[in-house]
């Protein structure tokens, strides 16, 4: 009877879906890997999934204009801090339900969820992490103390103990995040943007350590993005924070770096950095007429191990599936170490919020770290400060 039942429910399928095509837009990183999931999908369903490439800054906004007018794909493949604003307008369809969701790791699901709802299947993930110098630190340290200290003893009349673009928001939010404050409030609902952590006990702790790094000397006085590249290049600066990206410009200056990933250090009271995370994955047009078939290549198909592992194969970026992430880790050989490392610090980070209102979070936020960091203003000010524009911001 059960396999009756099996085969009945199958024909259904298979009836439902019959004369239906998709189209994804995708860019050029995911195209691989989505070619060898369309062939299975066509092999068991016989629809074809047309894969059109269209540069990642352009997906969101074309689809803006596509997708109301009941036109576009039937899947996109984005960031996830799209999904406030697709939600919002009824741009994309929930995802209904999500095999093997105990896999995925909490940071991806959350990143892709508005409302209390989940809008996309996750694929990969990425944070920044603090990656040292090993001709100039001689151990890794296991706590933010640790590396100050260290930070100290490499420092001299040319090389920078500690260097990163503390000014911006984005690099200096472990620090911040990690010691208590937090953006919007985390609900059964979502994010209650009307709730903002950015002046509390927390986040002043995080904004008074930051500030101390400039006191102490351990970072130089107008440190940007490119001086903190240069001086690692050129084996001047100890320790820096950054991404994945910068890697490989660090491999070909011949630097031996070593990346120490949030996880894997912590403040003096045991707490953890939680730097922010970026995700990325599949979504479901709202409008399309295919959302069944839609929903099934990229539920059971993207959403699987196979599918997962498939998507990593293609871009070597960190996995949203945590057994992906184990199988990875048993099997990888150097090549893929900064992969993992990286991935580690992704799996302790908070996504950025997905929320429209995170466009005034920026710009609040650097402006008070720029105040704090010159000694223009203390702390508290230059907090609570940020926290008025930014319900300003939101209220007009």
């Amino acid at each position: 009877m059960k396999k009756l039942a099996a085969v009945l429910l199958m024909l259904f399928v298979l009836l439902s879906f019959a004369g239906a095509q998709l189209v994804i837009w995708s860019s050029e990183n995911q195209i691989p890997a989505l070619e060898k999931l369309a062939a299975d999908f066509e092999s068991d369903y016989g629809i074809q999934v047309e894969i059109q490439q269209v540069n990642f800054g352009d997906i969101k906004p074309k689809f803006l204009t596509a997708a109301p007018a009941g036109e576009g794909p039937d899947i996109i493949v984005g960031a996830h801090d799209w999904v406030g604003e697709l939600a919002l307008n009824g741009l994309i369809e929930p995802i209904p339900f999500l095999p093997d969701s105990d896999q995925y790791y909490e940071v991806a699901l959350d990143a892709f969820s508005y409302g209390g709802k989940l809008y996309g299947v996750p694929y990969t993930i990425e944070a920044i992490a603090i990656i040292y110098n090993k001709d100039l630190v001689f151990e890794e340290p296991k706590t933010i103390s640790e590396l100050e200290e260290l930070a100290l003893e490499a420092s001299d009349d040319e090389v920078v103990g500690l260097i990163y673009t503390a000014g911006d928001f984005y690099h200096s939010a472990p620090f911040i995040l990690g010691r208590g404050g937090y953006i919007f409030k985390e609900t059964a609902d979502g994010l209650d943007v009307t709730d903002i952590g950015l002046n509390n006990e927390g986040a002043i702790a995080g904004g008074k350590l930051i500030k101390s790094w400039f006191d102490k000397g351990l970072i130089p006085a107008g440190p940007n993005y490119n001086l903190m590249d240069s001086l690692f290049k050129d084996g001047l600066a100890a320790f820096i924070v950054n991404g994945i990206w910068a890697t490989p410009g660090y491999r070909d200056a011949g630097i031996d770096y070593a990346i120490l990933p949030f996880s894997e250090i912590t403040f003096d009271d045991g707490t953890t950095p939680r730097p922010f995370v970026g995700v990325q994955g599949f979504m479901i047009n709202a409008k399309s007429k295919n959302k069944l078939e839609a929903t099934e290549f990229v539920v059971n198909y993207i959403g699987s191990f196979e599918g997962q592992y498939g998507m990593f194969l293609g871009e070597r970026r960190g996995t949203a599936r945590a057994d992906v992430f184990s199988f990875i880790e048993a099997n990888a050989g150097p090549e893929l170490y900064d992969v993992l490392q990286f991935s580690k610090s992704a799996s302790v980070g908070t996504p950025m919020p997905n929320v429209p209102e995170m466009a005034s979070v920026w710009g609040a936020m650097a402006d008070a770290l720029g105040l704090i960091i010159n000694g223009q203003d203390t702390v508290e000010n230059a907090f609570n400060s940020a926290v008025e524009k930014i319900k300003t911001s939101i209220g007009n």
